[in-house]
């Protein structure tokens, strides 16, 4: 079933990219974020498996502004997902997450993200399997390394097995391409969506980590 689930979340997104550059033409394709920081916001970028789950998560929690689905912690500039799928380019699936600190702190966001996934198995999350899926958090500067230094280790009071989620520095976030932005919003109905996403949300909502639609503003 694993192997099922991985090929059939490759032929959506083949399928997901074949209808908007259908309509839209090439402009699609990753580019380098410009996304800045301001006084009101900032920013946490993590990795956790597939980001269509990611970004179907963290879009749910009040105080998130938005989320982008993308790559980062590779060498290959501006990859494209057919890139990033390749195992080649030694970057992960992850989701930059614009967020009002006033809200929602960057400690609150760790402690959901440590909730939604596997922060113990080394490249996989679930059928999906590679370094491109492996468990990481991005740092932007000091602070957030040592938030995300203290949180590891205490969240890992609720995993039997060692975390061996990676905590590096952020040197370049690269948007992936259009079709993956709000991937579930746009197909909860797909048989991945339901297969695997539907059910993570829903546990989630259930504990309350999470609401039941998205709070984003943009």
């Amino acid at each position: 079933m694993g192997r099922w689930l991985t090929r059939l979340r490759c032929a959506m997104a083949w399928q997901a990219r074949a209808a908007l550059f259908g309509a839209l033409g090439f402009s699609a394709l990753a580019q380098p974020t410009n996304s800045m920081e301001t006084s009101k916001t900032e920013i946490a970028d993590f990795g956790g498996g597939c980001f269509w789950c990611m970004e179907a998560v963290f879009e749910r929690l009040p105080g998130v502004i938005s989320v982008t689905s993308g790559f980062a912690g590779g060498t290959t500039e501006n990859p494209t997902y057919e890139q990033v799928c390749t195992e080649t380019t030694g970057h992960a699936e992850v989701t930059e997450i614009d967020f009002d600190p006033s809200k929602i702190s960057y400690s609150q966001l760790l402690d959901v993200f440590w909730q939604a996934h596997d922060p113990t198995t080394l490249n996989r999350q679930g059928a999906d399997e590679g370094t491109s899926y492996r468990s990481i958090i991005l740092y932007r500067d000091k602070k957030q390394q040592l938030e995300a230094e203290k949180s590891k280790l205490a969240a890992q009071q609720n995993f039997r097995n060692p975390i061996v989620t990676e905590i590096v520095p952020l040197k370049k976030f690269y948007p992936a391409e259009g079709y993956h932005q709000k991937y579930y919003d746009n197909n909860s109905n797909a048989p991945y969506c339901q297969v695997v996403i539907t059910p993570k949300l829903d546990k989630l909502e259930k504990k309350k980590v999470i609401q039941p639609d998205p709070q984003t503003s943009r």
